[in-house]
Order: structure tokens, then C-alpha cells, then sequence
């Protein structure tokens, strides 16, 4: 059994239904759920606002491998169309790979360039810190600590205030 925690992006179209799409696309393999968040866009300030959240999720067969196909599968099914030449620009969804345990609890650590574990720059986006501490508080980060730790250190502290919870948006656990 692996399990992952899974981040959710969305800033093109109805941002709240591509996220809701990823989730239900996920099916039985969810767990919990974050509250929505709505977050200024992270690399490239040229772009409208985001909606994050994050996932846990777990499944007896699958690989980390697999999990990265099920984000891609999400995020074709939203219209997601990367552009090369704008490597952190606008999307109707984005779903990372934030990080996997195996069946021991294990984390797995991969320096592939397609799946790198954990995600190299998780520790430095509150976008996806934030959401992740709403469905495992007392979360660690493999390699880096715990997650309200990092949510709290500079330079995170001053991304973390620009964070909107959204209590008015929910996404469903199941589809």
C-alpha cells in the first residue's frame, strides 16, 4: 500500500469544479480532503488568483508512478495544456506529487526528474504547506520537518498571510 498527499491548483475556468473533478476523478483512493483555499499565483505574478487545496489519498497497489499518471489523467481531463515557454503560468488544474509512503510508512525518496520525492519545492510554497496542515496537523515533510515549522519560517511566514481560506467552497471526499 502506498499512500500520498496530492496538491490541488486551479486559476483558468471555474477553478472550483476542476478541483472537484480531481477529486471525484480520484474515487475510493481518498481519504481526506482540505478546506479550499484562495492563493496568489506563486512564480509568475502575471495570472489570475489560484484555488488550492490538497489530498491524502491510498491505494494497496499503487506505485508512485501510478499516482503521478492519476494527476496527469486529473489534469487532462480538466483541458490542461502546458506551455513550454511559461513554465509557472496559468492552468485549469495543476496536481502535484507532494509526497508517498510505502506500506511501512515509509517515505520514498526518488531523484527522477520526472517524479522527484518528496517535491523539491513543497517546503517553500505555503499554497501547499497550508492546505496539507488541515488534513495532517502533526505532518512532516521527508527531508525538511514539520509542516507548521516551515509554514512559519521565513520567507513562508509573509505567503502564509496571503492565503484566503475559502470556508464557502468545499470539495467533496467522495465522488
Amino acid at each position: 500500500m502506498t499512500r500520498a498527499v496530492l496538491s490541488l491548483g486551479s486559476n483558468l475556468g471555474d477553478r472550483l469544479a476542476h478541483l472537484r473533478t480531481a477529486v471525484a476523478g480520484l474515487g475510493d483512493a481518498v481519504l481526506v480532503v482540505s478546506g479550499v483555499y484562495e492563493t496568489p499565483p506563486w512564480g509568475d505574478a502575471d495570472q489570475p488568483a489560484y484555488l488550492n487545496a490538497a489530498v491524502m489519498v491510498a491505494d494497496p497497489a499503487a506505485t508512485p508512478r501510478d499516482w503521478l499518471e492519476r494527476a496527469r489523467a486529473a489534469e487532462r481531463a480538466a483541458g490542461r495544456v502546458r506551455d513550454p515557454e511559461r513554465r509557472f503560468g496559468p492552468r485549469t488544474l495543476d496536481v502535484d506529487v507532494i509526497a508517498v509512503w510505502d506500506a511501512a510508512g515509509e517515505p520514498v525518496l526518488s531523484d527522477d526528474p520526472e517524479l522527484t520525492l518528496p517535491h523539491p519545492r513543497a517546503h517553500l510554497r505555503a499554497f501547499v504547506l497550508r492546505p496539507w496542515i488541515d488534513i495532517e496537523p502533526h505532518g512532516r515533510l521527508p527531508g525538511h520537518g514539520w509542516l507548521t515549522d516551515l509554514l512559519n519560517d521565513e520567507p513562508l511566514a509573509g505567503d502564509a498571510l496571503e492565503l484566503s481560506p475559502r470556508p464557502d467552497l468545499a470539495l467533496e471526499s467522495t465522488p
